[in-house]
């Protein structure tokens, strides 16, 4: 019995059971055709396997979702020829295989996504969508949020624009109404006034064409990857007199970016990233183009004792119109009713087929102290992960403690002390795998999801801490979890591509780090060592190179970078120019060697690390430090 992450396509022939009742012989005849001549060569084509079969309809397992995608085209094509209708629901999810079979919830939602489909079409899950390459965005047109039976949660579901079909002639109105509720709500609203006055008092063309508002232009059309809403949390300016809190504001900017970024259907830019442009430009528009967004959310936070004022306003970044704002007077104990409050209405402004309900529950009450809260803030201001600071670290981890010697309870701190725990291990040169802080960080973040099984935080330190002992299977297993549960955190995708890379899952591994780095674009120089080394991984060497010239003009003594550059110049055969980059990466990382390297294991226990080594030693790497 194996557990893996697939793409499943459910498939269904409409009517088959009348066609069967008119012509039994005629109509099973020219379903074996199709199977033979049209469906399993494709399949077959595109890396799939169908693993079930039900006289009318098929099951069937692919390795990505780009494939599956590509197949469910290729086949409703041959059937638009021919005498069936079929139905097809694609879905990304976790899979049991076992004895040639196939199950669990993965296979369960693509069923209902078939059986939810118009003959002729194809639906497919949010997670399909998010999983597909970047320059598919187009391909996918939103339905809406659908119940399906035996499914608790509400299920994300999308159309694929199919060329010829009905729907193609629709795909581009979302570009020009550009997906925002109130520009969908305006422009409808529009049309339907000009028709109903045609009806009333004939109008010229050009009356007509003149009462349309500008947003309908298909001059102001642009295409993105992405369909769906992009929006960034500017950092919350401090109003207090005191100037040694604007750690509290910094941290309700956080809580609501992290709130925000749990809808799968918006598009949330990094916190970090926002940091990186604050106070460069007082235009919006620029700062909104800087970061690339749709829409930025600016905002203030002023605490008084136990008097606690937010103010936050939504704003337009295409014309810089101010589409809602807001101000809060509450006492402090009610910030996470705040956080609530905002993260719902900004919601409702952006993606209005998200429930109001459902917003509210995403930004759950993490803890009823708020000092506990107070100093989980000040922990996250003292420390984030990536620093090698180890004074930071420990300055964390106490503050991580104190919060929880006033609320054992509370996940979001004991996630943190996980995290400072693995950190100090992950900067110790060699022997790792045993230290007694991992099992520690490791036993607090397994006993942090247990507490929230929804946190995301959670899974990425438990992921970060398997990979170190060189479990790299759980490791991918806790990733993609973190990533399951935060579809918006960069850090928790970046983690599933350093996962992916030590698995072997190349592919994805680049597909994931250039998502995580489109949601961070002001993202330290660890994201692109990440993503070149998942392009090294994956054969592509030459953007490989470039991804690492690009960290290396930013930071020229970035180790990780060096390393990569190292082995890109001892495949390439530029051993001059190897052994030159091998210099400075000793002179910055003085415990480098190949038997280091292959104690950490970068690559996993795949054949890539010792490719990986060969290409260092051709460099003449050291051997021992």
């Amino acid at each position: 019995m194996q557990r893996k992450l697939a793409a499943i396509m459910a498939a269904d022939i409409v009517g088959y059971s009348l066609l069967m009742a008119e012509n039994e012989t005629a109509t099973y005849a020219e379903l074996r055709t199709v199977f033979d001549a049209l469906i399993d060569p494709t399949v077959n084509r595109h890396g799939g396997r169908t693993f079930k079969t039900t006289g009318d309809g098929f099951l069937t397992m692919f390795p990505s979702v780009n494939e599956a995608v590509d197949a469910a085209i290729a086949i409703q094509q041959g059937f638009d020829k021919g005498p069936f209708q079929l139905r097809i629901g694609i879905n990304l999810g976790d899979v049991i295989e076992d004895n040639g079979d196939v199950y669990g919830d993965g296979v369960n939602v693509a069923a209902r996504l078939e059986a939810m489909t118009e003959p002729g079409h194809i639906f497919v899950s949010g997670a399909v969508v998010m999983a597909a390459e970047r320059n598919r965005g187009d391909l996918f047109a939103k339905v809406g949020r659908r119940r399906a039976k035996n499914i608790p949660e509400l299920l994300n579901v999308y159309r694929v624009r199919r060329s010829g079909s009905p729907w193609a002639a629709w795909q581009r109105v979302p570009q020009v109404l550009r997906g925002t509720a109130a520009r969908w709500s305006y422009g409808v609203a529009a049309v339907t006034l000009i028709l109903i006055g045609t009806q009333i008092t004939p109008l010229p063309l050009a009356a007509m064409v003149s009462r349309i508002p500008a947003v309908l232009s298909l001059g102001q059309t642009r295409t993105r990857p992405d369909p769906r809403p992009s929006v960034a949390v500017m950092p919350f300016a401090t109003m207090s007199g005191s100037v040694d809190q604007p750690y509290f504001a910094d941290g309700l900017t956080e809580d609501v970016t992290t709130a925000l970024a749990r809808n799968s259907e918006l598009q949330v830019i990094a916190r970090d990233s926002t940091y990186a442009v604050r106070g460069q430009d007082t235009d919006i528009r620029k700062l909104g183009a800087k970061l690339g967004v749709d829409y930025v959310i600016e905002g203030s936070a002023r605490r008084e004792g136990d008097q606690l004022r937010v103010s936050a306003q939504l704003i337009d970044v295409g014309n810089g119109a101010h589409l809602w704002s807001r101000s809060y007077d509450r006492k402090v104990a009610d910030v996470f009713t705040v956080q609530s409050e905002l993260t719902t209405e900004i919601v409702a402004q952006l993606a209005p087929y998200i429930g109001r309900s459902e917003a509210a529950a995403a930004a759950q009450r993490p803890t009823d102290n708020l000092q506990a809260y107070d100093l989980v803030l000040q922990a996250r201001d003292r420390y984030r992960h990536g620093a090698t600071d180890q004074n930071a670290i420990l300055e964390a981890r106490g503050l991580y403690q104190r919060a929880l010697e006033m609320d054992p309870a509370y996940a979001a701190a004991r996630a943190g002390l996980a995290l400072t725990y693995i950190a100090e291990v992950a900067q110790r040169p060699g022997g790792q795998s045993a230290a007694p802080e991992l099992d520690l960080g490791l036993s607090e973040a397994r006993q942090a999801v247990r507490l929230d099984p929804n946190l995301g935080l959670g899974y990425q330190v438990i992921s970060f801490g398997l990979a170190l002992q060189a479990d790299y299977s759980g490791g991918l297993q806790a990733a993609q979890r973190a990533v399951d549960l935060n579809p918006n955190d960069p850090d928790s995708m970046m983690a599933l591509a350093k996962a992916q890379v030590r698995f072997g899952d190349y592919g994805d591994a680049v597909a994931n780090a250039e998502r995580a780095r489109r949601l961070h674009p002001m993202a330290p120089e660890y994201y692109a060592y990440v993503h070149g080394q998942a392009l090294y991984a994956d054969g592509r060497r030459k953007e490989a190179a470039t991804v690492i010239g690009e960290c290396l003009v930013r930071a020229p003594r970035d180790s990780n970078c060096l390393l990569i550059q190292a082995a890109l110049q001892g495949a390439n055969g530029d051993l001059e120019k190897a052994q030159a980059t091998l210099t400075s990466l000793i002179e910055t990382r003085p415990t480098f060697s190949l038997e280091a390297e292959r104690a950490y294991r970068r690559f996993g226990d795949k054949p890539l690390m010792d490719e990986f080594l060969q290409d260092l030693a051709r460099a003449k790497a050291p051997e021992t430090a």
